[in-house]
């Protein structure tokens, strides 16, 4: 989840390296570091908190002029945020930085000591820079190679030698890293946002490859340390897409950039008035032949998952589960080998969700990854993918992801249900063409936020919230409850409204508040005698409903209504409003809306 970049040119290596990292602070900011190569010497300052942090430090040094460095920014696995745990970590001839977990560092480390190393940070990355120097033999590549094979853990690592100034090693297991193409001058990142103002040009390293980069030229070399060609890949993300525009939060910004997002998604994958998933090798004859679908993510995509199962089952009558990753390949799942096992990942290296994935193919199942980063360790892996057309998404709080990974969902479950017969082609025609209508109506929704804002301050002094719905409501609950946790700090729960008697409603007292949704016409009715009975024990609530639905006066204290649209697709349009809630509660109340605390947007550890 930490952030790692490395530089060597003609430029001031300083500025560089913390120009890039503020493109990455959003995979951690609990202490930043970078270090930069000087004559003989590597010189490394770090410091606690956020990047800022750092800059102040570095200006402060009079600045320390280099062409070749590397810096990270952390969120802490091993060892509390501090200055010593801070990377980079170092030995006497080795510096480096690393994202990810040595699982064996406990051994290791008690080797080390018996070995005469002393240690002063609580981290496993001071473990493996002095295991790496223990085995150094004056040929880096050799040296790695030793190191890594007695280590077990996942890593991306950026590596300085005192005896090969001006040249940067870098090596991954697990953990992104891609290396960018520069004039005299090359790049490392562990995500593409943070090259984009120097280069479009990058290979992506995969697992248990190691870079040699120099000024003029990269290197690579496998597992073994033999030589191989790498590919070259350009990037379609621009600078602007990686900025806030004008908007004073990128959270914000990426919230109203979710038209154009869905449009791009949507349109991409249809053909004369039906959906196409673009992916040859899953054809309709292999959809015909899926006996079970299981949708498998983590955090906000599985929400995703929650509703694209409703969605696949009620258009396809196709059995499909819905698992956390982490849990999925922990409870030894039932898969067969007609199953499908769709992979949801907004970064495409959530590394339980690859876990997952990797589980399925052993089993003899087809993957299909659905994912937003081109090339990611998710994509490469899987046996179909579809890409979402999100652009770069920078807040820690997935928005425009969610969105789009919902569109995709939705359009894979229209095309299974063509393929399968249970939709007439006139039907599936009917559902695509309001499909496309769904840009225009988020677009109404974006162009007067103000009451979402209100209400919020009507709510933000809340410290406990519930949230209320049935069927895709529920879903929608879990994700708007998880969007307020994550960035308002507010303690929030979703329940199905149907639950609240089975225990729940005991918590309502007078003045608690709840956020109800009930967009759904077969159940609204059952829906507004749950919400009843929360108001008639005090609570203070706001509903999320449709245009055209009546609301008795006793129900609730706020009402919005949402435009009248077909209603499969509502939870597409009702997630809109959950998300600006979330967001104008937390601004309201002083959050650090985009980089929320103890939270990173990759989680690329266990």
């Amino acid at each position: 989840m930490c952030g790692i970049v490395g530089y060597v040119g003609y430029r001031e290596a300083t500025d560089v390296l913390i120009d890039c990292l503020k493109k990455l602070e959003y995979r951690g900011y609990d202490s930043a570091g970078v270090a930069l190569v000087r004559g003989n010497t590597i010189d490394v300052v770090k410091a606690t908190g956020r990047l800022k942090v750092l800059e102040e430090k570095l200006r402060q040094l009079g600045g320390l002029p280099s062409c070749c460095g590397i810096g990270h920014t952390r969120w802490a696995t091993h060892g509390a945020p501090s200055d010593v745990n801070s990377h980079p970590q170092s030995s006497s001839r080795i510096t480096l930085v690393h994202n990810g977990i040595i699982e064996n560092y406990l051994p290791l480390k008690e080797f080390l000591l018996q070995n005469g190393y002393t240690f002063e940070s609580e981290t496993d990355t001071e473990v493996l820079v002095k295991l790496l120097d223990y085995y150094y033999n004056g040929d880096p590549l050799s040296s790695l190679l030793t190191t890594l094979s007695k280590v077990r853990g996942s890593y991306g690592l950026a590596i300085l030698f005192k005896d090969f100034p001006d040249r940067i090693y870098a090596v991954r297991k697990e953990s992104p890293l891609i290396v960018g193409y520069g004039k005299g001058e090359n790049f490392l990142a562990s995500d593409i946002p943070a090259l984009l103002k120097y280069t479009r040009e990058y290979s992506i390293l995969e697992e248990g490859e190691i870079a040699q980069i120099d000024k003029d030229e990269i290197h690579f070399y496998n597992e073994f340390g033999k030589p191989i060609e790498k590919e070259h890949l350009t990037a379609d993300w621009d600078v602007e897409a990686a900025e806030k525009g004008g908007y004073a939060h990128f959270m914000l910004k990426e919230i109203h950039e979710q038209p154009h997002a869905m449009s791009s998604t949507i349109n991409s994958r249809l053909e004369d008035g039906l959906p196409d998933l673009h992916v040859p090798e899953l054809s309709d004859d292999v959809l015909r032949g899926i006996e079970r679908i299981h949708i498998v993510a983590c955090g906000t995509a599985m929400h995703a998952g929650m509703v694209g199962k409703t969605a696949i089952e009620r258009l396809t009558r196709v059995p499909t589960d819905v698992d956390i990753a982490s849990e999925f390949r922990y409870r030894d799942p039932i898969i067969g080998k007609k199953d499908l096992v769709i992979i949801v990942s907004q970064s495409g290296e959530t590394l339980d969700t690859l876990a997952a994935l990797k589980l399925a193919k052993q089993k003899g199942a087809k993957t299909l990854a659905i994912v937003n980063v081109v090339g990611s360790s998710i994509a490469r892996a899987a046996d179909y993918v579809m890409y979402t057309y999100a652009g770069p998404e920078i807040a820690v709080a997935s928005t425009k992801a969610y969105s789009v990974q919902l569109a995709v969902l939705y359009i894979f479950a229209l095309r299974l249900a063509f393929a399968r017969g249970t939709l007439p082609e006139d039907e599936v025609r009917r559902y695509v063409k309001e499909l496309t209508r769904l840009p225009e109506l988020l677009e109404q929704l974006l162009a007067d936020t103000e009451n979402i804002k209100y209400l919020a301050s009507l709510f933000m002094n809340c410290e406990d919230l519930f949230y209320l719905g049935r069927g895709f409501d529920y879903a929608l609950s879990l994700e708007g409850s998880l969007k307020l946790k994550e960035i308002s700090y507010i303690h929030s729960e979703a329940y199905a409204a149907g639950e609240l008697k089975h225990g729940t409603i005991s918590l309502i007292v007078e003045g608690t508040p709840v956020i109800a949704l009930a967009t759904q016409d077969a159940i609204f009715e059952k829906t507004l005698s749950n919400v009843k009975e929360t108001k008639s024990r005090g609570a203070k609530v706001l509903l999320f409903c449709k245009e055209g639905t009546e609301v008795p006066d006793d129900i609730a204290d706020y009402v919005v209504k949402l435009p009248r649209y077909e209603e499969i697709f509502m939870p597409m349009l009702l997630v809109v409003p959950l998300q600006l809630f979330a967001y104008y509660m937390a601004v309201l109340r002083g959050c650090d809306v985009d980089k929320p605390r103890n939270l990173a947007k990759s989680v690329t550890v266990e």
